[in-house]
């Protein structure tokens, strides 16, 4: 999603610039792959969607790589992927415009000005395809997780300033955005890094205050379990503009194991902040992600995330492999285990969640709920309610509906993560 939204504003500064969008990588001058680096599945993905651009690409189109990956392992794709011809990391987009002129030897007909760089950080966005979107604010991150790349890549937090993102906010609503997520890498400790005054609620909480109303619904992802105070779980389910929905980062339940990540509590401290939510509203939806195979994890450790997950009960959760990425403390750690046993563990875990979701996804059976129709896919209309996370979650399908359309439907049936319901308005 953070990605997505770094896509959008360089698809800006590049039409800023006089260039404009193809309608498939066949009839592009320039490919352009936008990447993550922050596990290694994250960087194999990107090099294989490289590999596929540049198969479906026209012979003589130029290749240019982004984002993360390009970032931080410039060199080196420079060097093992020949068909890419040019590597912008994060810190040289205002080299981008010139680059993409020069691979093109594209001349202007009149004096071009500097590349806007304050696209990339400011409002402006292309016209949605769908009526939700996501919108950043924060970059970077100050935990100090021995696992997570993201500080060596993004650097510190850097919180935009409220009125900033409820400008973008109304610009993506007035081009029929229904829904906004709030995405950073660290969201609820958003604002910490500003000047000025803040109410004791905390700034995340005066930034719900101040866009609610922007948009018909705000969702939150990616909240760090030790910054989420009581004022934002109340916030959240007592906002209307606000979807009833957590997305806590708790990435294991073992003690031992999320000291040595250098992160706080353990999976009674994570079942509390669980209970207080739903003592707050029993039908708040929660997601999770979890890592697996961290150094030193025990057949123990793994025995208690899943009796943690038995006793939870969340909604949704996912499930990563521990990746060593270099330049991180536990990458240096004893005992790495060998990737067959940490697939393993993950699929002794998945298999506890995947049936704890199918029954809260069962639950809904009978329940009347109001869906935004995001799309039509093969002539059937799907959506999603409070509880669905866009791309991540399970989607509702309907019997009716259009797209960016609100419609109070009645749940019927439940498949696997998704569910079936029929529009009664």
């Amino acid at each position: 999603a953070k990605n997505q939204v770094d896509s959008e504003k360089i698809e800006v500064m590049l039409a800023d610039a006089g260039y404009s969008m193809a309608s498939s990588p066949e009839s592009a001058d320039v490919v352009m792959v936008n990447t993550c680096a922050f596990i290694e599945e994250a960087r194999r993905e990107s090099v294989d969607v490289i590999l596929d651009a540049q198969a479906s690409a026209r012979p003589d189109a130029h290749m240019v790589v982004v984002g993360c990956m390009a970032q931080r392992f410039g060199v080196e794709v420079e060097r093992s992927l020949p068909e890419v011809d040019a590597v912008v990391g994060l810190d040289r987009y205002i080299d981008l415009v010139p680059t993409l002129d020069r691979l093109t030897q594209w001349k202007p007909v009149s004096l071009r000005r500097r590349p806007r760089m304050d696209i990339l950080h400011g409002t402006d966005r292309p016209d949605p395809k769908l009526p939700y979107a996501y919108v950043k604010v924060a970059e970077g991150c100050d935990k100090p997780c021995t696992f997570c790349a993201i500080p060596l890549i993004r650097g510190k937090q850097r919180s935009r300033r409220p009125s900033e993102i409820r400008r973008e906010i109304e610009a993506l609503a007035d081009k029929g955005v229904r829904e906004v997520v709030l995405v950073a890498q660290d969201l609820a400790a958003y604002g910490r890094d500003l000047q000025g005054p803040s109410s004791r609620d905390g700034a995340i909480v005066d930034l719900l205050r101040f866009v609610s109303g922007s948009v018909d619904r705000l969702r939150l992802l990616y909240l760090y379990p030790k910054e989420i105070r009581s004022s934002l779980v109340e916030e959240m389910i007592s906002n209307p503009s606000v979807a009833s929905y957590f997305d806590l980062s708790l990435q294991h339940a073992s003690g031992q194991l999320l000291r040595a990540m250098k992160r706080s509590g353990d999976g009674s401290r994570h079942l509390s902040l669980i209970e207080e939510i739903r003592t707050a509203d029993p039908k708040a939806a929660l997601r999770s992600s979890f890592i697996i195979g961290f150094p030193g994890e025990t057949d123990d450790d793994v025995e208690e995330l899943g009796a943690f997950l038995e006793s939870a009960r969340l909604d949704w959760a996912g499930f990563f492999p521990y990746s060593a990425e270099e330049g991180t403390p536990a990458a240096s750690l004893e005992n790495q285990l060998p990737r067959s046993e940490i697939d393993e563990r993950l699929r002794h875990v998945q298999g506890i969640q995947d049936e704890i979701s199918f029954s809260s996804s069962l639950s809904m059976v009978g329940e009347r709920i109001e869906v935004l129709v995001d799309q039509i896919e093969d002539e059937v209309a799907v959506g999603r309610s409070y509880r669905e996370a866009p791309e991540i979650d399970g989607m509702i399908v309907l019997d009716g509906g259009q797209p960016g359309a609100w419609v109070t439907a009645t749940v019927v049936a439940a498949v696997g993560t998704d569910l079936e319901a029929v529009v009664v308005s």
